[in-house]
């Protein structure tokens, strides 16, 4: 990701911020995403940096003011205001807007939780994963399928995330995808995600205790996501973006056996 695009992602989250959102707010960002992301044309032209903030947004009027509602357009107003290192980063970015923006629209919702649920059952399942992430078949049908997978189990927010994420993975795999979408509802939320990989589930005086120890590390809120997994036999590995921490008993018998072959 360039420097420009981490300032136009920046800025864009406080311009949307500025907004009273709802649920429709998102699921017009994620069609205007969708829109731009088929269209090289139309994309090339809101990021290109040559044009003037007001041709920009008058193809923006043009295009999506007849039919989003005005926080959609305001939103996307911001976006293409702001100067991306390319077209791809800015449809990525409002895709991003939109998931904000579902976040938003269902504060007091575990999307988080819920969104690592849905993972969880793609990772359980390789046939849905393989279905899911195929090239092959309709986007939509693809929609239409998670939706109704997870009807029951996610509430309106998480399912119109998921299944706006499958309808348009632009090369992306599925659970890269929504583990994206976890980072961006914790960081909407003055928080982080953790993923806690263990050999048996955790009391819940030991997820306390180490939820408030990376919280002070990390200094914000964190949110565990636990998986259970015997073949670190014991301790934890703990992975909140790019950092690990690993202290796996599996992961010291490896390097063991490494030291050893070497």
């Amino acid at each position: 990701m360039g420097s420009a695009t981490t300032q136009a992602l920046a800025a864009s989250a406080v311009a949307l911020d500025a907004q009273t959102v709802d649920l429709n707010t998102a699921r017009e960002l994620f069609a205007a995403a969708n829109v731009l992301g088929s269209s090289k044309q139309l994309g090339g032209a809101l990021a290109d940096p040559t044009a003037s903030v007001e041709s920009r947004s008058q193809v923006v009027a043009t295009v999506f003011g007849a039919q989003f509602q005005p926080a959609t357009v305001a939103a996307l107003n911001a976006a293409v205001s702001q100067r991306w290192s390319n077209a791809d980063d800015l449809v990525a970015g409002i895709e991003d807007l939109a998931v904000r923006a579902a976040s938003r629209a269902a504060e007091g919702v575990d999307i988080e939780g819920e969104l690592f649920s849905v993972t969880r059952l793609i990772a359980d399942n390789p046939d849905l994963e393989l279905a899911l992430g195929s090239r092959l078949g309709a986007n939509d049908a693809k929609g239409t399928l998670v939706s109704t997978l997870i009807a029951g189990k996610a509430s309106d927010a998480t399912t119109t995330i998921v299944s706006a994420l499958v309808q348009n993975p632009r090369g992306r795999r599925v659970r890269a995808m929504l583990s994206h979408a976890m980072g961006l509802v914790a960081q909407q939320r003055g928080g982080v995600v953790a993923t806690v990989t263990s050999a048996s589930a955790l009391s819940a005086d030991q997820q306390e205790r180490l939820t408030a120890a990376l919280s002070k590390s990390y200094g914000g809120r964190v949110s565990l996501n636990v998986v259970i997994d015997p073949a670190v036999v014991g301790g934890l590995r703990v992975q909140i973006a790019d950092d690990v921490i690993d202290g796996t008993i599996s992961s010291r018998i490896e390097d063991l056996r490494q030291k050893l072959a070497g």
